[in-house]
């Protein structure tokens, strides 16, 4: 399943976004997206978690909690 992150804190990095998924199952790819000139973080990402059940868990405990200062909104990828 492809995850959805929004309002991230602009110091999460890649690794961040695998850890704090990754305390619920197996992550195949955790990107947080960044702007092209600068090279700074636009604030959400996507997380790939192979095993539904898993990332369905990660969602539901994760959308609305405080990640490095900002409640975090997680929902499945449109």
């Amino acid at each position: 399943m492809n995850i959805y992150a929004g309002n991230l804190s602009y110091s999460v990095t890649d690794e961040d976004l695998k850890e704090i998924f990754g305390a619920f199952g197996e992550v195949s790819r955790a990107n947080v997206i960044s702007d092209r000139e600068t090279g700074r973080s636009k604030g959400f990402g996507f997380v790939e978690m192979p095993v539904d059940a898993e990332a369905k868990q990660a969602i539901d405990s994760l959308n609305g909690k405080d990640v490095k200062g900002r409640n975090i909104n997680v929902n499945e990828a449109r």
